[in-house]
This record gives C-alpha cells, structure tokens and sequence, in this order.
C-alpha cells in the first residue's frame, strides 16, 4: 500500500504543506477566517461583486420562478430558459455568435480542450497554462508540446515543423504571474500555420479591454482572430459557472462532445439568473475598473519603493516574488498577525525557487485597505533580507 502518511510528512518537510481555511459571512476584503477578521487579498473577486446587493436580490427573485437545483444534464431536461438567455447574453457581452454555459473554469477547459483535439492531433499549451488546460490537454490523448512562455517565435518554429490538426491554447491573464498573453502574435502565427486558438481569458473577463470585456477585446481581436474564448464566472463576475464562446458550428460540436458538458447536472438556472445581472452590471461600470487600476498603480510604485520584488504585471493579479518555500510562508504569517490575508503560493502551482506571496485587488478594496497593506509590508521587509530582494 502506497505510504499515504509518509508522504505527507514529506510535503510538511519541504513546505509544501496545505490547509483550508473555513471562512464565516460573505466574500469580502473584511473576511472572517476561521473566526478571525481579517482583510484579505487574496480573492479573485476582481470587481468586489461576489457580495452585491443588486446581484443578490437578482438570485433571490429568481429562485420562485427556477426552483433550486438544476436537476438534469442539460442534455436531458436540465437546459433552462434562464441557461439559454445567459449563453445569449455572453455571446453579445464577448463580442461572439454563440456561447455554451459550462458549471466551472476547469470543467470547461478540461470539455472543450479534450473535445477539439485528440489521438493523432498536436497540442501546443504555454508552459505556465493554468492546470486545468494542462489536464485538459492530458485527457485529449493528443501529443502536447509545451512552448516557453510567451514564446511566439519558439511557438511558431514548432507548428512549422508539425502537420495535422493543431491547437494553440493559453491564458489570456497567467494566474500566478498576472503578465497577458502575447495575442495579436499568437493570433498571426496561428492563422499563419492553421492553427485553432484556444484562448482562457478567466482573470481577463470583466477587468480588461472596453467595458470590461476581456483580454481579447482589449487587444482589438475579433472571433475570427481568436476562435474559441473561454471564461469564468466565479471571478471577476462574482458568481459561479463558465463559458465557451465561439461560431455556432463550434457550440454544436462541443454539446455532441464535451464531456464535461454532457455528463454533468446544470448549474442551478438562477445562478444565471444572477449573473446576467452581474454582466450588465460589468458593461456599464468603468469607475469600478478605474478605481481598481488606480489601486494597482499606486501598490506597484510604493510597493517597489519599499524594496519588494514584483512581477511585471499591470493586472490585478501581483505577485511578490519571494524564491525560498519557507521564507513566503514566514511573510505571509507576519502579515497574518498583522491582520491581513495573503496567500503563499508554492509550487507544484509555481516553478521550483518561486515561491511568492500572490497580492490581488478588488474594486471593493479602498485607498485606506492599501495602506495597511503597504504599512504591513514596510514592518516585514526584514525578512527577505536574506533574499537580497532587488529594489
């Protein structure tokens, strides 16, 4: 039998050890975390929506006319007028002819990925794709060939050198990284080479490009550009679900073959309910955007001065790159006990000697939040001295 125990004690050895933490009360920066308030950033709930009043109102009034559960696959009576008007919904708000309501980010990647490709065919992911397209690569039975990240020369040596059907996929914001995907490139290589672009713009989708359209919209690209767009609705959106966007063509193909699709039971219909509520919302409120931006200018300039390694992202994804297991881990207890919630990312989810403390924003985070945060920041500098942290 497999050494289950000894195992563990070699995850807590190096580090690698991991614990939940049981929250209290909505999804907010002023979190109470296993009975302890603390502010957190950490949430991936970009645009402070998770807990919105209106979207909430939008679940509740829904839930007489929907019922609760879904009930069924959609294939079999699970398919509801409100999953039906939210695929619309999201094919007008992405800028597609049609869109396909998954129950998660990582079902959808997993479903469409080990639907458009499979034995014979050759798939070409970014080595730093989120693990849910990597796992969705494993499961197509196709050959993968894992390109330098951001490499679109590299990349489009390689799709020279292949023939047969071929696949790009990547992030369109890289989740530990916060850096955008290089698209208008991936874009020409792949139109270049006949490739189908596979695009999760899962931290994109309601923060980047014009009205809060994604990273796609924001680099001018059209579907022709970039076929199949992928989204979540547990971020940014602030509910729960995901998406593919695309032709028509595309959907149909994805509900005769998406597994992850066919043999699940469909979100509950007022979780649709609410986020076309959360998605008009979104199109319509730029001062959510800017206040958000203005949050991630001003934690870059002071956090940089204070002598913090960051990466370079301009989302509101920002790393603190820290390398030692151990050292992110003291970091974010320090900040911890000095009421603030943020997280120590250690791999497998980064490289070996990348361990860093994962900072996010929220619109719901005001300019006081963030000067806690950076006065919290100035007290714990010492403990990457050892680091040599470049300024």
């Amino acid at each position: 039998m497999r050494d289950f125990e000894g195992e563990l004690a070699q995850r807590k050895t190096a580090g690698l050890y991991r614990t939940r933490r049981q929250i209290s009360g909505p999804q907010r920066p002023a979190l109470t975390s296993d009975g302890r308030s603390l502010l957190s950033f950490c949430s991936n709930d970009y645009l402070g929506l998770a807990n919105n009043p209106a979207n909430i109102d939008a679940l509740r009034d829904a839930l007489p006319e929907t019922g609760l559960g879904g009930a069924a696959s959609h294939l079999i009576c699970g398919h509801h007028d409100a999953h039906h008007e939210l695929e619309q919904r999201l094919a007008s708000f992405t800028g597609r002819s049609s869109a396909l309501f998954f129950s998660t980010g990582y079902m959808a990647n997993m479903g469409v990925i080990s639907a458009l490709a499979g034995r014979g065919d050759t798939i070409f992911s970014d080595r730093l794709n989120h693990a849910s397209i990597i796992d969705g690569c494993i499961l197509s039975r196709a050959r993968v060939r894992r390109y330098p990240h951001g490499d679109v020369g590299e990349l489009e040596a390689m799709l020279a050198q292949t023939s047969g059907h071929k696949l790009v996929v990547t992030d369109g914001v890289f989740s530990m990284d916060g850096d955008v995907a290089p698209l208008k490139e991936l874009a020409r290589v792949c139109r270049e080479h006949d490739a189908l672009l596979v695009v999760d713009d899962a931290h994109g989708i309601g923060v980047l490009g014009p009205e809060g359209r994604g990273s796609i919209a924001a680099q001018g690209l059209s579907e022709a550009d970039v076929p199949v767009l992928i989204g979540t609705l547990g971020k940014a959106v602030g509910t729960s679900g995901a998406f593919v966007a695309g032709s028509p063509v595309l959907m149909d193909y994805l509900v005769q073959k998406a597994r992850t699709y066919i043999y699940t039971t469909a979100m509950p219909p007022a979780i649709a309910v609410a986020t076309r509520a959360s998605i008009d919302l979104i199109e319509k409120d730029d001062e959510r955007r800017q206040h958000l931006q203005a949050l991630v200018d001003r934690f870059r300039t002071e956090a940089c001065a204070l002598g913090y390694q960051l990466m370079p992202s301009q989302t509101p994804i920002q790393p603190i790159m820290v390398g030692d297991n151990w050292t992110a881990l003291e970091l974010s207890h320090a900040l911890e006990e000095r009421g603030l919630l943020v997280t120590a990312i250690r791999p497998p989810t980064v490289p070996e000697g990348e361990a860093r403390l994962r900072v996010t924003f929220s619109a719901a985070h005001s300019q006081s939040d963030l000067d806690r945060l950076l006065q919290a920041l100035a007290e714990c500098r010492h403990l990457l001295a050892k680091q040599d942290v470049a300024v």
